[in-house]
């Protein structure tokens, strides 16, 4: 059997990896000359670790990552702790750890073990334009007028997915009133005021940040948030302007301002938000990842759901003989989680940025309370995001 993957991304990679342990050809088309991607942090929680043991890559993964020692929330301008959890307890109690990851180190990992696997599997520089099927078979159609045909399509090609379009149509998204700003820059630029090594959250009135450590602690990531309309703009590689960064976060922590102002490059994209789908497959064609259920960053689960996807897609396939069976029984064990987790992120974006000081007292005294008394609560809530093991269902 043979799945064909529309995407070079984290979850196309990994799902042609997830395809090859259980038995399965792949090819993936990827429209880039070369896979790639732009500097940019992202974390792999257990959950996602899980997926990445099974395929005999946590080790090379944690070699290249960053273990934080604890999360934690402060106050934008004071950075005053309201809530700090240990991280380094996560892998006794979700059974893998929690790891900060340089995207393009993350890439070019599942990159080169694909090829080591599957060395004629990806295709690219060809972009694809749509997919067709019948009864026997089903394929990619390339812009250069080629097909790449297989038993089951797979489109991993993230949010402005084109098998998304053919499938149920051009989506709709909703602004969130949001503007996000991305920065990396290497600690040897920020001296004394470089982040802790621990998983920061900055929250201040109408807009949070985010600081953390990554390659081993050689560079900090920076993410911001603000609510404003004036850029709607929702590609991630659009370049902004310092000046405007610095304003956005005038006054804030000297950690926060040092990784702005040390920065070479500010990039800022708009944060829309969609609605869960309720079809995921058409006959032999399935959707995965950002394509199907993109997500607001304010959990930090894009990158691990989509891991999540691609080992549940291939496994009940692997074990089902009729492929409508296997894609209606990945729609039902992956819809309802990964919709509860784009919930989850958009009420994480309204809890993070209270204005008034009634709004902060209520919201995050309760936080803080519970910190000094019950450390381990926000450990609690997070069960059924990281102790949630696919591998094992």
């Amino acid at each position: 059997m043979k799945a064909v993957i529309a995407g070079g991304g984290i979850g196309g990679l990994t799902a042609a990896l997830c395809f090859h342990k259980f038995g399965w050809d792949v090819e993936l088309c990827e429209q880039a000359a070369e896979i790639r991607e732009i500097g940019a942090g992202i974390q792999i929680s257990p959950n996602g670790m899980q997926v990445l043991r099974a395929l005999e890559l946590d080790q090379q993964i944690e070699a290249i990552g960053f273990r934080p020692r604890a999360s934690q929330l402060r106050m934008g301008k004071s950075g005053r702790p309201i809530v700090t959890a240990s991280t380094q307890a996560y892998e006794a109690r979700f059974g893998a750890p929690y790891l900060h990851i340089y995207r393009p180190d993350l890439i070019s990992v599942l990159k080169d073990v694909v090829l080591d696997r599957l060395p004629q599997a990806i295709k690219t520089g060809v972009a694809v334009t749509g997919y067709g099927q019948n009864d026997r078979e089903a394929w990619l159609t390339l812009d250069n007028g080629l097909k790449c045909n297989g038993d089951i399509i797979v489109g991993a090609d993230g949010i402005r997915s084109t098998i998304r379009a053919q499938m149920i149509g051009q989506d709709k998204p909703d602004f969130t009133g949001n503007t996000a700003w991305r920065a990396v820059v290497p600690v040897s630029k920020l001296g004394r005021n470089c982040p802790l090594p621990v998983s920061s959250i900055w929250l201040g009135e109408g807009k949070h940040a985010v600081t953390y450590l990554l390659r081993g602690g050689q560079l900090a990531n920076f993410v911001g948030v603000v609510e404003r309309d004036d850029w709607k703009n929702e590609r991630w590689t659009e370049r902004g302007d310092k000046a405007d960064a610095l304003a956005d976060f005038a006054g804030w922590h000297p950690v926060v301002t040092t990784l702005l102002e040390q920065a070479d490059e500010h990039y800022r994209w708009a944060l829309f938000d969609r609605a869960p789908l309720d079809q995921w497959a058409e006959g032999r064609a399935v959707l995965l990842g950002d394509a199907c259920h993109p997500m607001l960053p304010f959990m930090a689960q894009g990158a691990a759901q989509a891991i999540e996807d691609g080992y549940v897609l291939a496994r009940n396939l692997a074990e089902q003989n009729d492929h409508k069976n296997a894609l209606d029984r990945y729609f039902a064990l992956r819809q309802k989680r990964t919709a509860k987790i784009q919930a989850a992120a958009r009420a994480n974006m309204s809890i993070f940025h209270q204005r008034s000081s009634a709004g902060k007292l209520t919201t995050f005294g309760p936080m803080w309370l519970a910190d000094k008394f019950k450390p381990d609560i926000a450990d609690d809530r997070l069960d059924w995001v990281y102790g949630f093991d696919v591998t094992a269902e």
